[in-house]
């Protein structure tokens, strides 16, 4: 269900495009270092609380759970509003510190006062949704997050450009489309929880000092993934100058975003495992090795082929983002390798942070921020956004490959065996075929060659999941794998 709910993220790959076509790459590249920035201030505000109700909710009686909903949403929602208000008041000096393209300079300290409010509304939306994921909710929670707002923020960008709005159109078409999953983040809390228990219920001393540690506790992981992700095109745009800062934030961007597509699938499962390590680690830590082995298993099978067909159709993707975009070519590869060897290692971090391991969380964040850090400070400088994507591919896998470690020598836990190897040949299997399958159409043409591989992909990846699973395995998929034939 998560994994279908996902997809909502193939909108906002397909809406950037549009965006670079209608406002430009530089402003494009400002508002995507303004987003990354609300982003990173996003998860200091919320301490983590977010992560500390999926351990928390799922195994609290009635009360206490809506106590802890209740108590996270006061102490990340009100600090965020300060804090916009700070922003709003100090824009004309931040502004002074961004680079940006001469027809968006003179409006800086307008456009920051305005895209502050996004931080009290984001941590709103991303506590609320939190607090339906730990009741494992996990369909709704997406589609609402992905989905809808990345189509309400297409909707009003498109009708801010043709009304006359140029880089405040786009700010302001962010700004509203948080404003309305802000609302319907709070119908699904209504859904999932009795809002005016939640109004009058006590929050106790230990409830309170329980949810702050156990977030807090997990804040250097949750923070350590925001510098990995939103970090790079912030510091990109302070150490170029003008357009061409606002220029490499924005080719850094893109490809970033079509590189995520492989995370879809890597996404579904992280969002799943942390509720479900958690109430599975408070019965039987050892049946969490099941969990844990299939989801490698079946996010390498498909993740796999897929990273493949992005570097393969890399240049054609970056030419719809606009003149300019094919320059991002080495920095998309390096990314989807990055996000292909995520996946390959397995998604072990959420079950190290929902298990009890409060200081592992701490250890992987400062082994993948001090590998980010020593690879941008060797190669930024020369090499800009590709050298950024190395350091934070590198970054990322070292996280990974940290959790997968500690699971092993901790719980002894990993999901290396067999059945995992026959998933991992048989997506090479898949990577193997469609570069055939490229070559091959190569003489016809760029779009035919496109147009090709986009077709069969899906029967492809049909194939690496029969080969590459097994019969338990495949069956574990329910419906979705009787109606494609895959049992």
């Amino acid at each position: 269900m998560a994994a279908m709910a996902r997809m909502g993220a193939l909108i906002e790959v397909v809406a950037q495009p549009i965006y670079t076509w209608l406002f430009g790459i530089a402003t494009y590249g400002l508002y995507i270092v303004f987003w990354s920035a609300v982003n990173m201030a996003e998860k200091v505000v919320d301490l983590s609380l977010t992560q500390a109700l999926q351990r928390i909710v799922p195994v609290e009686n009635e009360e206490s759970a809506h106590g802890a909903v209740k108590f996270a949403l006061l102490v990340t929602v009100i600090p965020a509003l300060l804090i916009a208000a700070l922003i709003a008041f100090f824009s004309p000096q931040i502004a002074g510190c961004i680079s940006a393209a001469p027809e968006d300079a003179a409006r800086l300290p307008q456009m920051i006062a305005l895209f502050a409010w996004a931080l009290p509304l984001w941590t709103f939306v991303e506590v609320a949704t939190s607090a339906a994921r730990a009741r494992r909710a996990f369909g709704p929670e997406i589609r609402l997050r992905i989905f809808w707002e990345q189509c309400a923020r297409l909707v009003f960008a498109i009708g801010f450009f043709f009304a006359g709005w140029t880089s405040i159109g786009l700010l302001l078409a962010h700004l509203l489309s948080l404003f309305l999953v802000a609302i319907l983040s709070l119908r699904l809390l209504g859904r999932y929880y009795d809002l005016r228990l939640m109004m009058r219920v006590p929050v106790p001393a230990a409830l309170r000092l329980h949810i702050l540690l156990s977030g807090i506790a997990l804040s250097p992981s949750a923070i350590a993934r925001r510098i990995l992700n939103d970090l790079p095109p912030i510091i990109l745009n302070l150490i170029l100058p003008g357009a061409q800062g606002a220029t490499a934030a924005g080719l850094f961007g893109i490809a970033r975003k079509v590189a995520s597509v492989p995370l879809i699938v890597r996404q579904a499962f992280l969002y799943v495992l942390a509720p479900l390590s958690s109430a599975q680690a408070a019965l039987d830590r050892a049946k969490i090795a099941p969990l844990y082995a299939f989801s490698s298993r079946l996010s390498v099978a498909l993740v796999m082929p897929i990273g493949g067909l992005l570097i393969l159709l890399g240049s054609d993707i970056l030419s719809l983002f606009g003149p300019g975009a094919e320059t991002a070519m080495v920095a998309l590869v390096i990314l989807t390798l990055g996000r292909m060897g995520e996946a390959v290692i397995g998604p072990a971090t959420p079950i190290v942070e929902m298990t009890g391991h409060r200081l592992l969380p701490l250890i992987n964040s400062m082994i993948g921020v001090c590998v980010w850090a020593v690879v941008s400070w060797m190669s930024v400088a020369e090499h800009g956004p590709e050298g950024m994507a190395l350091a934070v591919s590198c970054g990322a896998v070292a996280i990974a490959l940290a959790a997968v470690i500690e699971l092993q020598l901790s719980d002894g836990l990993h999901p290396f065996d067999f059945a995992f190897l026959r998933g991992l040949v048989a997506g090479s299997v898949g990577v193997a075929l469609l570069t055939l399958f490229g070559m091959v159409f190569e003489p016809l043409g760029a779009p035919v060659r496109a147009i090709a591989l986009f077709v069969l992909i899906a029967p492809l990846c049909w194939v690496t999941l029969r080969l590459g699973l097994d019969q338990g395995d495949r069956e574990a998929l329910g419906a979705f794998a009787r109606r494609t034939g895959l049992i």
